[in-house]
């Protein structure tokens, strides 16, 4: 081995752990090696077989963290091969270059590795130390984040929430990552937090990691949007029949085109705080029937670090979204993990900790959703909801309703509400309007299942679906970033050109689909082809029919096949609906969160928040 000699970054041997002298070389994408033959052709033969195993190469992109360990052993690899002890180990100067390997097949975990190479003379191991880290951070336009407010939900899924964290925290660890833990103790501590930190404390945050499900991440996310996206709000049922609008029958048909007004000024009057139990046992608030946001002021220490990734923000600048700057990260440890296999293809957390410290960024839309009224009698001050993933009436409001008395029974819960939900098969008078839009290409089935079922809506021919995924053209294609874009996305809503369309009858499950909603039940999601950052949602009605109908439906979903290829269903993209019921229990699932509501306007934000994750690789 090279004892002596001028430092070099480009060409050099070293010894690797394992493996033995190699002659390392950079080049501008990644680390290379090859080992160097040894003067004993039965020690080399012996060694052959070791050696193969072990990779000779590393792209900087595959690199999250680069450490220098100081003295220390390095194993031959002549050691115990065979059974027989050939060879000896060394001490000398280390470092560790850790990375991860992709799976061979589309959607597999990502796998952690790491390459620990040694060197007697310590100068050149922290030459080496130094120049890898400058080349891995931020590479291919990354923004590595430097300190994140981290939320733990000690009770979701199976009560892994703290496990979870203990086996990716040395991940963040290793890749220099500042992390302020809160582990959750009671109902709506996460939401408390979000909106009670100042603009000054969030802006000492690169962003805000959950470990947890998707309700723990439903709260974080109002919480955080709460007072901080001021966006008009759509339009109310009401408002859109004293604009106009033509009654419709009883049977599910679409109405004439009709032209609407701008309804609204822009300005959000009021929020209210979620009232109801969360998923996964982290309910946003407590005080249920609250009409004003009610936030105490619990004082958490945020430190005082600053990534410079916003420091040319203002520092008395308010916090807005959507912004640049600013990432939410998700962990699995739930029940469903519906966003995270969404939008990274799987639910691992050792992946999602990856895309995190690596500083990976996508848009993501989030529905709005605002309660006029939470019965036909009531008067009530408007509230806002957001959700990431899905919200739903019927048998999903039911299915969510049902497993509220069955917490003990853990995720097995789910299945026994759907269970009892779908013998119930109940079916309730409601009307939906919706905004029609040219990409609304997907109309009724053509299934014969249903006959005597009927839409007088013509059947379109349905485009070809174009599935959503890393680096994907549609979700990139955002000419206008920012507020601009969601100023753009809100005038076509109030245009007066845009035209709203009315469905009137009896449904068993009105659905609005932000995301793809894949889950390991469904794995194809309950929108196969819907975008993470297009601006639209899926409005998805199934009408009232036979149980066996129904049942035929949910199978299609569950084995991944068209669930919309139903005559008694009905599949529209739009970027906003709103809904009228005329039941005193109306009950809507938003992101597994409970909202009691019978009229209710929902609209997609394009690309209101950012998102520690890349899409699914396909």
């Amino acid at each position: 081995m090279e004892r002596n000699g001028p430092v070099s970054t480009s060409d050099s041997t070293f010894f690797l752990d394992r493996v033995g002298e190699v002659t390392v070389t950079l080049d501008p994408d990644g680390l290379s090696w090859k080992p160097i033959d040894t003067d004993s052709s039965w020690s080399s033969c012996l060694c052959l077989n070791s050696r193969l195993k072990y990779e000779n190469r590393i792209d900087f992109n595959n690199v999250y963290a680069v450490e220098f360990t100081g003295w220390g052993l390095l194993e031959d690899a002549n050691t115990n091969a065979g059974g027989l002890h050939l060879g000896s180990n060394f001490e000398m100067y280390r470092f560790v270059v850790h990375g991860f390997k992709r799976g061979k097949t589309f959607g597999s975990p990502l796998t952690l590795c790491k390459y620990t190479f040694g060197h007697e003379d310590m100068q050149t191991c922290q030459s080496w130390v130094e120049h890898l880290m400058a080349q891995t951070s931020n590479k291919a336009g990354c923004h590595r984040p430097k300190c994140l407010l981290v939320f733990v939900h000690p009770l979701c899924g199976k009560g892994n929430g703290v496990k979870t964290w203990e086996t990716v925290a040395p991940i963040f660890s290793r890749a220099k990552v500042q992390t302020k833990v809160t582990v959750t103790k009671r109902a709506g501590q996460a939401f408390d937090c979000m909106a009670s930190l100042s603009d000054r404390e969030l802006k000492s945050f690169d962003g805000i990691v959950v470990v947890g499900g998707d309700g723990l991440f439903n709260e974080v996310l109002n919480g955080l949007l709460s007072l901080r996206h001021d966006a008009p709000y759509p339009p109310s049922p009401e408002e859109l029949d004293s604009a106009g609008k033509t009654e419709q029958n009883h049977q599910c048909v679409n109405s004439d085109t009709t032209h609407v007004r701008p309804l609204f000024s822009g300005v959000n009057d009021m929020v209210s705080a979620p009232s109801c139990e969360s998923d996964d046992l982290e309910p946003l608030l407590t005080g249920a029937g609250s009409n004003r946001l009610s936030i105490s002021k619990p004082k958490i220490d945020v430190g005082t670090s600053n990534t410079g990734l916003h420091s040319e923000t203002d520092e008395g600048e308010k916090v807005s979204f959507p912004n640049d700057w600013f990432r939410l990260g998700l962990i699995p440890a739930g029940s469903t993990d519906a966003i995270v296999i969404s939008t990274t293809g799987t639910r691992d957390p050792v992946t999602s900790a990856l895309h995190i410290v690596l500083g990976k960024k996508m848009s993501l839309d989030i529905a709005q959703v605002v309660r006029w009224r939470t019965t036909p009698s009531s008067k009530d001050v408007p509230s806002v909801r957001y959700a990431a993933s899905f919200a739903g009436y019927g048998f999903y409001g039911d299915v969510i309703k049902e497993s509220e008395g069955c917490r003990w029974m853990g995720p097995k819960r789910y299945d026994y509400a759907g269970t009892v939900a779908f013998l119930k098969h109940k079916s309730y008078e409601a009307e939906i309007t919706f905004l029609k839009t040219e990409e609304d290409g997907v109309a009724t089935g053509t299934s014969n299942i249903a006959s005597g079922i009927q839409s007088s809506k013509p059947v379109h021919k349905k485009p070809k679906k174009v599935f959503c995924c890393a680096n994907c053209s549609i979700c990139n294609d955002i000419k206008d970033s920012g507020q601009a874009a969601a100023n753009i996305a809100s005038s076509s809503i109030h245009s007066q050109d845009s035209r709203w369309q009315k469905c009137k009858g009896r449904f068993l499950s009105v659905g609005g689909a932000v995301i793809s909603c894949r889950n390991e039940r469904a794995p194809e999601g309950l929108v196969s082809e819907a975008h993470l950052s297009d601006g639209f949602l899926h409005l998805i009605l199934v009408k009232d029919c036979p149980r066996p109908f129904y049942l035929w439906h949910l199978i299609k979903l569950q084995r991944g096949s068209n669930p919309f290829d139903l005559k008694f269903v009905e599949h529209h993209k739009t970027p906003a609906f709103t809904f009228l019921s005329f039941h005193n229990e109306s009950v809507w699932n938003v992101d597994g969160e409970i909202l009691h509501a019978c009229q209710v306007s929902v609209q997609v934000c394009r690309g209101l928040i950012n998102l520690f994750a890349s899409g699914p690789e396909v």
